[in-house]
């Protein structure tokens, strides 16, 4: 696992550089930002022989992550919504790994990235998939290898002044309102919101309690 692990990390290195030069900014700003980054390497499975048609394996959602990673499933399921809110299925191609922006990218990028909505669910089409795995004896367990990377903590996410050509548009539409969306935070603070927001952190816990982090 530590050496898929590695081979997901790399990937996303490869993609945030890209990203980095596509958005005309230094190769490098990602990836800095990712050294020292709380990286998850996080498999979860279901076992489809106790679910059946309707049954949500992950509910709607976006990730607080950087970048997401992960390789293609056994069985299909994952539903992705773009940007004018049309629905999805993913079909991912053999061989290939499949990338979402999360929360974070999408505050320091002011917008211009979006964190990818998607949800995963059981299917007519998992059910048959299901029934076809059961018939040759194969295993019945939904597993995705997925990674979660993340920018260091003290990184300050405020949408950057050198990417302010990519989201002017979108801010000098309603500055306020903007200002509200994305607002001057660090990687910590993101999480944080996020995890109170879904009230996965226990009030009073050492975390809660936890200092603000200086941006740099």
């Amino acid at each position: 696992m530590d050496k898929w692990g590695y081979k997901l990390l790399d990937a996303v290195k490869v993609v945030a550089e890209m990203a980095a030069v596509g958005m005309g900014i230094e190769k490098d700003t990602w990836v800095k930002s990712m050294e020292g980054g709380a990286h998850l390497l996080a498999p979860t499975g279901s076992d489809l022989a106790k679910n059946d048609v309707g049954a949500i394996f992950a509910g709607f959602h976006y990730d607080i992550a950087f970048l997401t990673i992960h390789g293609k499933s056994r069985y299909p399921g994952l539903y992705v919504w773009t940007r004018d809110d049309t629905k999805l299925q993913v079909k991912v191609p053999n061989g290939c790994l499949l990338l979402q922006a999360g929360k974070t990218f999408e505050n320091i990028t002011g917008g211009y990235v979006h964190a990818g909505l998607h949800e995963v669910i059981y299917t007519e089409q998992t059910k048959a998939a299901y029934e076809k795995a059961v018939s040759e004896d194969r295993t019945t367990w939904r597993v995705s290898s997925t990674m979660f990377t993340h920018f260091r903590y003290n990184v300050d996410c405020t949408p950057m002044a050198e990417l302010k050509h990519l989201y002017e548009e979108n801010m000098s539409k309603d500055q306020a309102a903007f200002q509200k969306k994305y607002p001057k935070m660090s990687a910590f603070d993101i999480l944080m919101e996020e995890l109170n927001a879904t009230n996965m952190v226990e009030e009073g816990s050492e975390l809660s309690n936890s200092p603000q982090k200086e941006s740099v």
